[in-house]
């Protein structure tokens, strides 16, 4: 299948060459099993050759303005009365009406499938909208598992907050429990006397 941009591209050559008055203007979608090269046939003509030469100039200078393509080869500009533009996923052919009619490219590729310009732009627009609603919902789970992360590093910190530090405990246990030093003088301090006087008993 095409890609979305080589579909744009060949969108903006029809709206070109609309713009400079080609006359009936077609899309072809060609069979891929017939046509390896290219997957569009843009076909149209002009009122005679100046015009044809027109047509192409315009396409050419839109591509290159709005997408920054080139064409890979041009070919019958000079006589104008068949001018091939080749885009690689499309080909755009510019006829005067007379050559148009005589080679009959709409004839000869009776497998191809003709696509109005209205229904290659809805195709598109649905392409796109289909791919965006792609990224979006990709987008989301990593969303919900940022704000999880983040709430669970909220929990943490307030868990971190609420818990005391072991030694700090521990410490002020043993401050408590500890006795004072001018205590522990006066009990040593009459415990000797007390052996003294048993002694002297």
């Amino acid at each position: 299948m095409p890609s979305i941009e080589s579909n744009q591209l060949l969108l903006a050559a029809a709206a070109a060459a609309e713009d400079k008055k080609a006359e009936d203007i077609r899309i072809l979608a060609l069979d891929p099993a017939e046509s390896g090269l290219t997957d569009y046939f843009l076909i149209c003509n002009g009122t005679n050759d100046r015009q044809n030469v027109a047509i192409t100039d315009e396409i050419e200078l839109r591509l290159k303005r709005e997408f920054g393509v080139y064409p890979n080869s041009v070919e019958g500009r000079r006589q104008g009365e068949w001018i091939l533009m080749d885009y690689v996923d499309f080909i755009v052919h510019v006829f005067s009406a007379q050559k148009r009619a005589f080679y009959g490219l709409e004839r000869l590729r009776k497998s191809a499938t003709t696509i109005s310009v209205a229904e290659l732009d809805a195709e598109v627009s649905a392409r796109i909208k289909q791919s965006r609603a792609k990224m979006t919902s990709k987008a989301a789970p990593q969303k919900k598992t940022a704000a999880v992360t983040k709430s669970s590093a909220a929990v943490k910190k307030a868990a971190a907050k609420k818990a005391v530090p072991v030694k700090a405990t521990a410490k002020k246990v043993v401050e408590k429990t500890a006795v004072p030093a001018k205590t522990a003088k006066k009990v040593s301090a009459k415990k000797s006397a007390r052996a003294k006087k048993a002694r002297v008993k």
